[in-house]
């Protein structure tokens, strides 16, 4: 990340280096869960997407790729450099797992169910339908070709489910929904071809080999575990003698030697008994058969894992119950109730200590420490899609409203939700921070209006209205004392007081829906927007009258304050964005963003994408940091950012390329035109893929019907505060954007004389301020943190005094972006203070400007502080008690020796605390 201010991020930076950065809100939908080989990482398919949770360093991060559907399953490599993903559609990545990038793309041409990497490596299995094809794996040279075919493996009559390896790559196991399982040579063995077993009578759901054995178990949906014995060891298969011109070649190279030798073991062989050949072949016998539900009620298996070191089963059911069975006694070790959703994936780590589960029902994602039987994990993400998002005022924290009803806050460092309300009964509709940062403001459908602290993590405040009625927006002014929230039935605004929680006063005068609620940044000016067409203005601190009513050509969706209070955006639902002077009431401008928004056709429309965009409009506004920007979006896939000043558009950002979505195919599918019409419009009561005609306005969809896509959507925008990212709350989650951290040169008013070499000269003849100054012309990130930090500490302050004002704001910019990663925490302290005590007023005159940096830089400094008061806090605890323990043993009588057990015990408790780890209270490791 170069030093560009966050000032300047909303105009050029913003309109061309802004990149995905993490997608939070959603930690799992569906596929398989997989382990890093160090055990310390999960890696989770979300959507089209693959997230990875750190779980040692307590962070996730997504991969900066998308499939177009949803991840259907996930293979790793052995040594955890590679992974091939497969979509529901059959398209696969290659992705190398080091530099994060997508290295080769591949179509399966089919359906693909499971994919698995043999343990040495060189091969790789993909069970498509009802074969299985093997694949020599991608080397680590250059390939024209990374994937090619080796060998197709028929047996199954119906779909593959599992694949499974021996630990010597000689063998692997499929098994297939017609209750059997089928045991392939990787090689062309002479004792073994394939071998089919039966004895289930449920769809086969996995198998696994014993370590450095063929010995095999397979369990089926229906609870069943058969265990199989393999007679001959994996040393005992034998490579098939070579035949055709293999063996004509091969016999060609032989000496006369070699070929007595051959004659001598031809009689041998000749003279052994036909019995002995038939001795040879792989057989498998049934040792034993177990049943996980002895009750009698019928529980389907739907996941399992085996970890061969341990020899320990982990087996999940749809009722959300899973158990630990040691294998092969089938000794249970552990059951344990982890959700009422079925559980839909499981993993293993490395050591077998950790065992991740992901139930696709909730979304939620568990990573279980089976031996100390604590969470490591527990994360879950909104049941319904997202509708509003608020940033708390450092950056540091996002909260999400959704219409499950929970409030989830984030760490916008950490990608991780640390709490949950659930308080409100039915669907949020808003969200907001107060300007201290430590209070949430929700509105729901519910009729209430609850205030949380996050504190003590508690609903301190309730508020409500004399009549029942559904919030459909919420809003809090700059001082956090008043809060207003608008009806969405009895078309009024309600103003109540934060400290009493008093109902203050009722607004009326809308004759339609209040759908957006703003207060003034500098003003106590509340905005409304309503369906009946207009923005009324009220004046809270003149007895809460109507100032301005602002007359629109279409229904306000959105409203707006600049950051600065000058000026008002109106989002309408004729696709315009509308700029007023709220002191005037004088429209400034306006942005047709019709053909911006670009919807998609809808698996159900009988129109054109083009004719479908007419009832589209932008429901979403928010202006950037600076306020030159102003970002849109809606009923679309796309996120529009525009230049206010010159009203054009600067750059549209693609959400997502998931066709698993509604609303994102461009052009008619003639695929699915039949005799009778669109397929999908044709009711199919007993087929999976049928859909209904829906209800019309209806945008969510019938959560009871068979098939279900949701339709793409972008219901909230907003920017962070530091002014170096935005997020969006969509269908598929709380994706984030941010600056491109990439390495760019982008210098700054750079001439021919500023160079490196002059600039360490300038560094030698101790002119600091130079340096400083061709630095931050030059632009590169180690040089700059190479000049300043070689400024000695008692010179700071005069180099600080020193500085140009403009120059003052990009080396503020660079101390927040370093405090996220020095160490040199006290020298970069005494850096911000100079800076700030010299300077200080000279930036209160562009406070518009310097805002987003200094917020930046209470972001990175409030969360080294959050970090090493707890720190300090535990040791003045264990301080205390040791000095407790010293004193008690300095009020013991002279005569009594010490050393007895009373101290020795005290001196272990004292060691005990000392020693003790510390975690963060909501199941995360540390």
């Amino acid at each position: 990340m170069d030093w560009t201010p966050a000032g300047y991020f909303a105009g050029e930076a913003l309109s061309s280096r802004c990149r995905f950065s993490n997608l939070l809100g959603t930690v799992y939908r569906c596929g398989n869960l997989n382990f890093t080989c160090d055990g310390n990482s999960v890696i989770s398919p979300v959507g089209n997407r693959v997230t990875v949770f750190d779980l040692k360093n307590n962070k996730s991060n997504t991969l900066p790729l998308a499939t177009r559907y949803n991840v259907r399953c996930v293979g790793l490599s052995p040594d955890g450099r590679l992974a091939i993903i497969v979509d529901e559609g059959g398209d696969a990545l290659l992705v190398s797992l080091v530099c994060r990038s997508v290295l080769h793309h591949f179509h399966f041409k089919g359906s693909v169910h499971s994919v698995s990497f043999s343990p040495d490596g060189r091969k790789f299995v993909v069970t498509k339908g009802n074969i299985a094809q093997m694949y020599h794996a991608p080397g680590r040279k250059r390939e024209f070709n990374a994937f090619v075919l080796d060998k197709t493996y028929f047996g199954p009559y119906d779909e593959t489910t599992c694949i499974d390896w021996t630990d010597d790559s000689r063998c692997f196991a499929v098994g297939s929904k017609d209750m059997s399982t089928w045991v392939f040579g990787a090689e062309r063995w002479d004792n073994l071809v394939y071998y089919a077993l039966g004895g289930h009578k449920d769809v086969i759901v996995a198998c696994f080999f014993e370590s450095s054995s063929l010995d095999l178990y397979t369990l089926s949906q229906d609870g069943a575990l058969c265990v199989w014995r393999c007679d001959t060891p994996p040393e005992g298969l034998r490579l098939k003698a070579p035949a055709g011109w293999k063996a004509e070649l091969l016999q060609g190279a032989r000496d006369e030697d070699e070929e007595e030798a051959e004659e001598e073991n031809a009689v041998r062989a000749k003279a052994a008994p036909a019995a002995a050949e038939q001795q040879g072949k792989v057989k498998y016998s049934r040792l034993a058969k177990y049943f996980f539900n002895k009750e009698g009620d019928f529980n389907n298996l739907t996941a399992a894992a085996f970890h061969k070191k341990t020899h320990l089963l982990v087996t999940g059911f749809a009722s959300g119950i899973f158990h630990l069975h040691e294998l092969p006694e089938f000794n249970l070790i552990h059951s344990l109730s982890i959700s009422d959703q079925r559980i839909a994936s499981i993993a293993l780590n490395g050591s077998g200590d950790w065992i991740a589960f992901g139930c696709s029902g909730l979304g939620q994602l568990l990573v279980w420490e089976w031996q100390s039987e604590s969470y490591v994990l527990k994360q879950q993400g909104h049941f319904n899609s997202m509708v509003s998002l608020a940033y708390s005022p450092d950056g540091q924290y996002i909260v999400t409203g959704s219409d499950d009803g929970k409030v989830k806050v984030w760490n916008t460092l950490s990608g991780f939700c640390f709490v949950t309300f659930t308080e409100h009964s039915s669907g949020v509709t808003g969200v907001t921070f107060t300007a201290t940062g430590y209070v949430i403001v929700t509105s729901s459908m519910d009729g209430t209006v609850r205030a949380f602290d996050l504190h003590r993590y508690r609903n301190f405040r309730t508020f409500t209205s004399p009549r029942p009625t559904q919030f459909s927006c919420v809003a809090v002014d700059c001082s956090g004392e008043v809060v207003s929230a608008g009806a969405q039935d009895s078309f009024e605004v309600f103003i109540w007081s934060m400290q009493t929680g008093r109902l203050l006063d009722v607004l009326s005068g809308h004759e339609g829906p209040v759908s957006s609620l703003c207060f003034n940044p500098v003003r106590s000016v509340l905005a409304s927007a309503s369906w009946d067409r207009t923005v009324r203005l009220w004046d809270m601190a003149d007895s809460w009258r109507t100032t301005e009513t602002l007359g629109l050509t279409s229904d306000a969706l959105a409203v707006t304050f600049r950051p600065d209070g000058a000026e008002l955006a109106v989002a309408t639902l004729n696709s315009q964005i509308t700029f007023w002077d709220p002191e005037n009431a004088v429209q400034t401008g306006s942005i047709e963003g019709r053909h911006d928004l670009k919807t998609g056709r809808k698996e159900l429309d009988k129109v054109t994408a083009k004719h479908s965009a007419k009832g589209k409009a932008f429901t979403t506004l928010c202006y950037s940091a600076d306020g030159q920007s102003v970002l849109a979006g809606g009923m679309s896939k796309f996120v529009c950012i525009y230049h206010v000043k010159e009203q054009i558009l600067r750059k549209k950002f693609e959400i997502s390329c998931n066709l698993s979505l509604d609303a994102m195919e461009e052009f008619l599918n003639r695929r699915k035109m039949t005799e009778f019409g669109n397929l999908a419009l044709i009711e199919q009561d007993a087929g999976v893929d049928g859909a209904v005609i829906p209800l019309p306005g209806v945008k969510k969809g019938d959560m009871s019907s068979r098939h279900f896509k949701p339709e793409i959507r972008v219901t909230s925008l907003r920017f962070s505060p530091t002014g170096h990212c935005w997020a969006a709350t969509t269908t598929e989650g709380l994706l984030v954007y941010s600056l491109d951290t990439q390495m760019l040169f982008d210098p700054f008013e750079l001439d021919t004389g500023v160079t490196p070499v002059r600039i360490r000269a300038a560094l030698r003849q101790q002119d600091y301020t130079r340096a400083i100054l061709m630095a931050f012309r030059l632009n590169e990130r180690k040089l700059l943190q190479e000049v300043l930090e070689s400024v000695p500490w008692d010179e700071v302050e005069v180099v600080s005094s020193s500085l140009p004002e403009l120059y003052v704001e990009k080396v503020l910019e660079f101390l927040a972006s370093s405090f996220e990663v020095s160490r040199h925490l006290e020298f970069y302290l005494i850096w911000t203070q100079k800076l700030l005590l010299v300077h200080g007023q000279k930036l209160k005159s562009r406070v518009g400007k310097v805002l987003p940096a200094v917020q930046f830089l209470q972001k990175s400094i409030q969360r080294h502080l959050d970090d090493v008061s707890k720190l300090c806090d535990w040791n003045c605890y264990n301080i205390q008690y040791a000095l407790a323990v010293s004193k008690q043993r300095g009020l013991k009588r002279p005569s009594e020796p010490l050393g007895s057990d009373e101290e020795a015990d005290a001196s272990d408790d004292t060691l005990h605390l000392l020693g003790a780890g510390q975690g963060d209270g909501d199941g995360q490791l540390v």
